[in-house]
């Protein structure tokens, strides 16, 4: 089969592609992605979508696929492209700010062995052991945020009232963040992950055709004047926060310039807390549209980490990470060639027929639960246990306090498709 044979015969229906490609259609998933996933997974699960504005990208839409490129990173480059799929006017931009295609200082632009020594630096931080020694102050910042949702009269926003500022609070605590400055950290994280979101695109730069790249670059330049004057402070006064580790770290005997600093600090508190968040937010929707999972879980709380699994297939808020071929390839019966670039889907692996049984029910007793939320091989999640233990730890604290969950209005979500989920969710909610 040749390269053009190849291409042809794999070629993704417009509508599909721009389905499974653009921000917008991501505001409405049920009725948009999560079809378009469905129908490639039948009828083309490793297709190249041709979209009006973007390059020509292969879609990976199974969990078996996904996991193969993962699993070879030698083949599927994160470090010579960004790790997001940008339009064309975008990817000029940011390529023409730096000179490359490499706009952050971070894990997801990297391949070994920068990766490597780059991830070790904080591994240990992370590991599911050191999580837990973190339970206390984690606990404590639960109950508050479950007597704040107390507070309401029976109704709210589980989003903007409840579910953005527990995560953002026990991330910032993490990292050594004065609580003023919280807000100032959930803005910039907005629009960071809000580029392609005309609600969050800043004024200066919305009327342009490369929005998107220009508002990512106006946030992480406002992120990197707070994070170079912290990681200052912390390295001539070090504390036990993360930005101190970060900050005082020694790669091959040198501490690590500011912008590997910045870009450390940038990745871990936005998604640090973005996607946990999101997560939440959908694990309080499921549970309103799916009141005999709620009434299980209060039966028996040691379901709580299947509720948390659960809310992590169901929503995924990690919408795709990007790969490029780094050497002409046979994959999936096609041909690929070296630079082609693909688009990992991963709500549409953690809705795999293959995979799961029912895939389109909230079921907190799912077992096994081989979601891949936080991605897969080297470039897996390093805080995933962190993100499960604030979560786990919520929840016990929450639903002793609830007798049942409603909608209570329409949802709204982010227009983004590289991370997103819930933007706003009314609900009710009867105390116990």
């Amino acid at each position: 089969m040749t390269t053009t044979e190849s291409r042809t015969d794999a070629r993704i229906p417009d509508d599909v592609a721009a389905a499974a490609v653009l921000p917008l259609s991501y505001t409405d998933e049920q009725n948009v992605t999560y079809p378009a996933f469905r129908w490639l997974r039948a009828n083309n699960p490793f297709g190249v979508a041709h979209v009006e504005g973007f390059d020509p990208i292969w879609l990976a839409t199974t969990q078996e696929h996904i996991l193969a490129i993962e699993r070879d990173p030698a083949t599927f480059s994160s470090g010579r492209d960004e790790p997001m799929v940008n339009d064309r006017a975008s990817s000029a931009f940011l390529q023409l700010m730096r000179g490359d295609a490499r706009t952050l200082d971070t894990l997801a632009y990297m391949d070994a062995p920068e990766h490597t020594k780059i991830k070790n630096v904080t591994s240990s931080w992370f590991l599911p052991a050191t999580a837990r020694t973190r339970e206390e102050p984690i606990r404590a910042l639960a109950r508050e945020a479950v007597d704040h949702l107390m507070s309401f009269d029976g109704r709210c926003d589980v989003v903007t009232d409840f579910a953005l500022h527990y995560p953002l609070r026990v991330i910032m605590t993490l990292f050594g963040v004065p609580r003023e400055d919280e807000p100032l950290m959930l803005k910039l994280t907005q629009e960071l992950f809000g580029t392609t979101d005309p609600e969050e695109q800043r004024a200066e730069v919305a009327p342009e055709p490369d929005v998107a790249a220009r508002m990512w670059r106006a946030a992480i330049a406002d992120f990197a004047g707070y994070f170079t004057e912290l990681a200052a402070q912390r390295r001539a006064n070090p504390t036990d926060d993360l930005v101190s580790i970060i900050a005082n770290a020694r790669v091959d005997g040198e501490l690590l310039p500011d912008s590997f600093v910045v870009g450390y600090c940038v990745a871990i508190a936005t998604a640090g807390h973005d996607t946990t968040a999101s997560t939440i937010a959908g694990a309080v929707q499921a549970l309103a549209q799916f009141p005999d999972q709620l009434r299980l879980v209060k039966q028996d709380p040691a379901l709580i980490g299947g509720l948390v699994d659960e809310a992590l297939r169901w929503v995924s808020p990690v919408k795709h990470f990007q790969r490029v071929v780094a050497r002409d390839v046979e994959f999936a019966g096609r041909q690929l060639t070296e630079g082609d670039h693909i688009m990992l889907l991963y709500p549409s692996a953690n809705r795999d027929e293959a995979v799961f049984e029912n895939p389109d029910v909230f079921d907190i007793t799912r077992r096994p639960n081989r979601h891949i939320a936080f991605g897969f091989g080297p470039h897996m999640c390093i805080g995933q246990h962190v993100a499960k233990l604030e979560m786990r730890i919520l929840f016990e604290e929450l639903l002793p306090r609830i007798e049942s969950f409603g909608i209570d209005g329409t949802a709204k979500y982010g227009a983004a498709n590289f991370l997103s989920g819930l933007k706003t969710q009314p609900i009710t909610f009867t105390k116990a």
